[in-house]
């Protein structure tokens, strides 16, 4: 495994989390509007008819020729905030997303987002 520095080449790809467990497909990457620098991956979960988009952060990621390996749990993920396989997240969603993870959450200036996707 080597540390996941282009993600954008991992869409589709399967993202398991730090013991295997396979949790759904990578959909998305939202850079920190900052820096434009990877935070979170989308993943796709949940049955036919029914998926969502999980967010998940790339801090600690890695990958294989096949995977990406995240550092949180299944279980942890499935739960995390998330949107419709259409959605969009909100700028009133952000700071949900960070504290899912225990991750700290710094408002940019006024009006503008911290994570954008691309």
């Amino acid at each position: 495994m080597f540390p996941a520095e282009n993600l954008r080449d991992w869409q589709g790809q399967k993202v398991i989390d730090h013991d295997g467990d396979k949790v759904g497909e990578l959909e998305a990457v939202y850079v920190d509007t900052s820096t434009d620098q990877p935070a979170f991956v989308t993943v796709k979960v949940g049955m036919v008819g029914r998926h969502r988009l999980v967010f998940v952060p790339v801090e600690g990621a890695t990958v294989t020729p096949t995977t990406v390996r995240v550092r949180y749990p299944k279980k942890v993920i499935q739960d995390a905030p998330s949107i419709d396989t259409d959605g969009e997240l909100t700028g009133a969603d952000e700071p949900k997303v960070f504290a899912h993870y225990d991750l700290p959450y710094t408002a940019t200036t006024v009006g503008e987002r911290r994570l954008g996707r691309r």
